[in-house]
């Protein structure tokens, strides 16, 4: 994997949890999201 890919990848991935941190924990639960899941489903391995 080329550095630029990888790079962009972090940032793609940086971008997920900071919008999806600023959401309370109502919209995540209304999304089938824990706060505790912000992690995996930044990474692509969220649940379903």
């Amino acid at each position: 994997m080329s550095i630029a890919r990888t790079f962009n990848n972090w940032r793609q991935y940086r971008r997920t949890i900071e919008e999806l941190s600023r959401l309370s924990s109502r919209e995540l639960q209304d999304m089938g999201i824990n706060r505790s899941d912000i992690d995996a489903v930044a990474r692509g391995r969220g649940r379903g």
